[in-house]
């Protein structure tokens, strides 16, 4: 067999022509993104080319971001003066007007006073109005006001103090009655203590948030409306009397959810007879499953996901055991279930039910009010309604119609509730860097052309895009667009994390009056107004030298659409020259009147009040079971088609 052998010397062949060298090869020992081979020609030189136009687009947006943030800095921010201030008796904790504008309520460390401004608060000191103290108490320090109009000229008073004491006062002829001390009791030993205290809109329920023993209860209250107007037209002007006025009774108490336990029952027959009518299904008291199984289920979870466990301490809690906090809301006409309930529901802006929500739990809960009145509250009340989410609530908040009801779940989602069709009317993720702390509704908001012709046909065809503010703990605010259908999601950063702990902001609140403008309180004192849309500061709030804002890490204020102002108590700044001394601090009810602001005037609009605000329409009550399922049945259709 022949065998070729090759004359001359080995020769090693020269490497390839590749393009890069020694110091190319070893890029994989400094670069963990060079471990991959290097494309060959033409892609590779494809990939350079590539990556210079990139690197030159990202250093052409850097320098425009440098510009535009130095620009900023060199803007100078319109400075909005006072307009008008009112000496103070003593230092303030609360501050309320009332829904026609006519006067304004503030609590104070011995009690209530009232100002009265019929045209608006001005400089001048003719008409500058005063402090006139309407009921005294010593050791009484009132911490939490809230209040609605019961009839024309008659205002309706939900009052707290620092003790935790609930107090219902009614407001007329210049005169206070106090009619009820809503957590009285002879034992101080066993007195509860009130957390909040709200009003329905037009004083026809109230709402007491009891602790007691480290759990909370909502008592929902049912006030005789009619027969205090009559009892106070009758009533002469002067002091008003305690215990002149009919009783208050309480309509139902309604306690925690009890926790998950074994069931006894065998059958699913015995789970529907124990549901009594089977209305509300949902709430997982009732099952089937054993207290054997529950414990093996336990066992398996937390043999899976142990080493979660140990590293996170907040899992080491049962959700069961820690306290139960309450959050409520009423809410008025609107929706299938008032029908379904067997009552015809009330109409002229009466609530009809209130929904709330506990700490921990994944179930939204409506209780009808509108039930036939019985000689003693039920003990343990059902709810009418019971709707469920993914994720536990964090936070809440009702539209100023209450027809849409908006959740912050933990994992950062944000769900909205549309009470005319009972389902989720739009599902958000908020991409944030915290858990949220605080969620509202911006209804007044500028509408499109498709809004303002849905609107021209009438309350049941109102636009359902909505606009919510959501503010994490860390600070950051984000503004979220919430609709029907994918495409009509979309969330706005608006701040981000501060990392000056002064310009942490402590209040986040949407201007009523003017649109798309939102209220940000620092902590370091500072007031400003931010747009919403393309996010700059439009004008910052400055008090007078002598004078700074009280408790700026928990400030006072008052947002009043009447009269569309901005009031803020401040104090006077200590110092040598203090020409004020005292209880009162020298205090001053600072007002700035934003409706002769010419810095606001693109913001500012008719104001049209929250009945009939671009997004404030719950649409008009049914009177029937046939009225409310077509209406039902219009909505689904048009949910449908939009969702195609």
């Amino acid at each position: 067999m022949p065998v070729y052998i090759r004359k001359g010397p080995a020769d090693i062949p020269e490497p390839p022509d590749s393009g890069h060298g020694d110091d190319e090869e070893e890029l994989f020992l400094s670069d963990p993104d060079q471990l991959q081979d290097q494309l060959p020609q033409p892609f590779r030189m494809i990939d350079k080319v590539l990556d210079r136009l990139v690197d030159r687009a990202w250093d052409f947006i850097s320098q425009r971001e440098t510009v535009r943030v130095t620009e900023q800095a060199i803007q100078t921010i319109p400075i909005m003066q006072v307009s008008g201030d009112v000496k103070l008796p003593v230092r303030t904790n609360c501050v309320a007007c009332s829904e026609d504008g006519r006067y304004i309520f503030l609590g104070h460390p011995h009690g209530l006073s009232v100002m009265a401004q019929p045209q608006g608060i001005t400089t001048s000191s003719s008409s500058s109005p005063y402090c006139v103290p309407v009921w005294q108490e010593d050791h009484v320090e009132i911490t939490s006001l809230h209040i609605t109009c019961l009839g024309e000229m008659v205002y309706l008073l939900a009052s707290l103090d620092d003790m935790g004491v609930a107090r219902l006062f009614a407001y007329y002829s210049e005169t206070s009655h106090l009619i009820k001390v809503m957590n009285e009791t002879d034992d101080l030993n066993q007195r509860s203590v009130c957390v909040k205290f709200e009003l329905s809109r037009g004083g026809d329920y109230g709402a007491a948030t009891i602790s007691c023993n480290g759990c909370q209860c909502l008592e929902v209250y049912r006030f005789p409306k009619d027969s205090w107007l009559k009892e106070l037209s009758q009533h002469a002007p002067g002091v008003g009397d305690t215990g002149k006025l009919s009783p208050v009774a309480m309509l139902m108490k309604i306690k925690p959810p009890k926790p998950h336990t074994g069931s006894t029952m065998k059958s699913p027959f015995e789970v529907l007879q124990k549901t009594e009518d089977g209305n509300v299904i949902g709430s997982g008291q009732n099952h089937l499953i054993s207290s054997r199984q529950w414990e093996d289920q336990d066992a398996v979870f937390k043999s899976v996901y142990r080493k979660y466990m140990v590293t996170n301490p907040s899992n080491t809690t049962d959700p069961e055991d820690r306290p139960s906090c309450v959050t409520s809301h009423f809410l008025l006409p609107g929706g299938l279930f008032p029908v379904l309930g067997g009552v015809k529901p009330q109409t002229g802006g009466v609530a009809v039910a209130v929904c709330l929500w506990w700490s921990g739990r994944h179930n939204l809960l409506q209780y009808l009010l509108c039930k036939a009145p019985r000689d003693k509250p039920d003990p343990e009340p059902k709810p009418d309604a019971l709707w469920p989410n993914a994720q536990e609530i964090l936070c809440s908040a009702v539209s100023s119609c209450t027809r849409h009801i908006t959740l912050g779940l933990v994992t950062g989602l944000v769900t909205v509730w549309d009470r005319h069709l009972g389902l989720p009317l739009s599902v958000v993720s908020v991409e944030a860097d915290s858990v949220f702390s605080s969620i509202i509704f911006v209804d007044y908001w500028p509408s499109t052309a498709t809004e303002d012709a849905l609107h021209s046909q009438g309350p049941n065809h109102s636009s359902t895009q909505v606009h919510l503010l959501v503010t994490c703990k860390s600070g950051a605010c984000h503004r979220v667009d919430a609709g029907r259908g994918l495409d009509s999601h979309n969330v706005t950063q608006l701040s981000e994390r501060p990392s000056d702990p002064g310009c942490f902001p402590v209040v986040t609140a949407a201007v009523p009056f003017l649109q798309r403008l939102a209220l940000i309180m620092q902590r370091n004192g500072k007031i400003l107004l931010q747009d919403m849309v393309d996010r700059r500061v439009v004008c910052c709030f400055s008090l007078p030298d002598t004078h700074l804002l009280a408790n700026p890490w928990n400030p006072v204020f008052l947002l009043d659409p009447t009269q569309q102002s901005l009031l803020i108590p401040g104090d006077q700044r200590p110092g040598p020259d203090s020409g004020e001394e005292g209880e009162d601090r020298g205090s001053r009810l600072f007002v700035f009147r934003l409706r002769d602001a010419a810095v606001v005037k693109p913001y500012r609009h008719e104001y049209v009040g929250r009945a009939s605000s671009p997004q404030g329409q719950s649409g008009t009550g049914t009177s029937n079971l046939e009225e409310t399922c077509n209406l039902y049945f219009q909505q689904r259709f048009v949910y449908r088609l939009s969702s195609v």
